[in-house]
């Protein structure tokens, strides 16, 4: 009996060496597929958080702006932002690219989305702090905000998808 070969083997793709004749079709290491779920994480919960504080969770009285906990979490989305970039670069060669070059259709629709959301994503997410007119604050925080909340279901699809095979 010969031996089954998986849909990854059969679509032409290389398979990627992890360590000692292990190889993962995905093309990441255990190590990078944890950082990228960590990185993940980490900018989703702080963003998510600021969120709430920013527009549902209002000042303590009436003489605050703000909560006194929103600049913190707005602080900590800003600096785990860069975790979830580097993230992205990190996986780009060996995952990203070498699968969308293959014929290796299971979730290539979520890819695309996480990949049609990072630009505009990052990009308006910098943007946003360098704005001072309000015009293009708002236009750049609509535009993350969106295209965060694109990138969170993705990304959510793409491992559901994983799991599900």
């Amino acid at each position: 009996m010969g031996e089954s070969r998986s849909e990854f083997e059969q679509s032409g793709a290389p398979a990627a060496e992890v360590g000692p004749r292990i190889k993962r079709a995905s093309g990441m290491g255990r190590a990078e597929a944890w950082f990228v779920h960590l990185a993940n994480l980490a900018v989703a919960v702080t963003g998510v958080i600021y969120a709430l504080f920013r527009w549902w969770i209002g000042p303590v009285d009436e003489f605050s702006l703000s909560h006194p906990w929103q600049p913190t979490w707005q602080h900590l989305h800003v600096v785990t932002a860069p975790l979830l970039v580097f993230a992205m670069g990190l996986v780009w060669r060996g995952h990203v690219w070498r699968l969308l070059r293959s014929s290796l259709g299971r979730r290539r629709r979520s890819g695309w989305a996480l990949l049609t959301a990072a630009v505009p994503m990052v990009l308006s997410g910098y943007l946003l702090q360098v704005s001072t007119e309000a015009f293009w604050r708002g236009l750049w925080t609509w535009t993350h905000v969106s295209t965060s909340s694109v990138w969170l279901l993705a990304y959510a699809g793409h491992q559901l998808t994983r799991r599900s095979r």
